[in-house]
């Protein structure tokens, strides 16, 4: 049996990084006592993947990981055990049955949607969005090499404040391999401080949706 479970993760997370989300996930099947496959080799590891990474300090209210079960269990009894067995920090969304033989997540993954928000003041936001979005290119260096973040950006826009009066904005970035937007670049970009700021991504784009 083959499961896709959509969840958020909160506030009380945002200091998980990936791989410690993923451990997470492993320790919650085994307290829910779900019979989870494992892989097969000198080193088994659950057959629970995550369709993309969040990096530290990211949440994010759409993630989404499939898993493979041993036997066939009815949807609200897996919704039950997991309810009961996960940490704080993680909200349930959804789970549902798909295809053993669906592609995985992470080969469909081609765009995703963040939130920004800037928890100090930015007077010149407007105007620093609109240099961004007449730029031909914006060449960034990561790991030693140059890349053009501007054909990565598909969306960029002044979002609403939130309840605190904070400045907003929501982007969509390509997230295909080689080819992955990351909202601290568009942060910098802008002109801003990363660390002064939260991403939120709101929803992540497959290929058949």
């Amino acid at each position: 049996m083959r499961i896709r479970i959509i969840f958020a993760k909160t506030e009380a997370m945002r200091f998980t990084s990936h791989l410690d989300l993923q451990r997470t996930w492993e320790r919650t099947f085994r307290r829910a006592e779900l019979p989870i496959s494992y892989s097969l080799g000198y080193n088994p590891r659950p057959k629970i993947n995550l369709a993309s990474a969040l990096p530290l300090g990211f949440t994010g209210e759409k993630e989404l990981l499939d898993a493979r079960l041993e036997q066939q269990l009815s949807i609200t009894d897996i919704e039950t055990r997991l309810q009961k067995s996960l940490p704080p920090g993680i909200q349930l969304r959804e789970i549902k049955e798909i295809d053993l033989s669906s592609p995985s997540l992470q080969s469909r993954v081609i765009a995703a949607e963040y939130l920004i928000t800037f928890l100090d003041p930015f007077p010149t936001l407007s105007d620093q969005l609109n240099k961004i979005l007449t730029k031909s290119e914006i060449l960034r260096e990561r790991r030693g090499k140059t890349y053009d973040l501007r054909p990565l950006i598909e969306t960029l826009t002044i979002f609403d404040e939130d309840d605190q009066g904070l400045q907003q904005v929501f982007t969509t970035l390509t997230a295909k391999e080689g080819a992955t937007g990351r909202p601290e670049e568009v942060i910098d970009a802008l002109g801003y401080d990363p660390l002064a700021a939260r991403v939120h991504r709101t929803n992540i784009f497959f290929t058949d949706t």
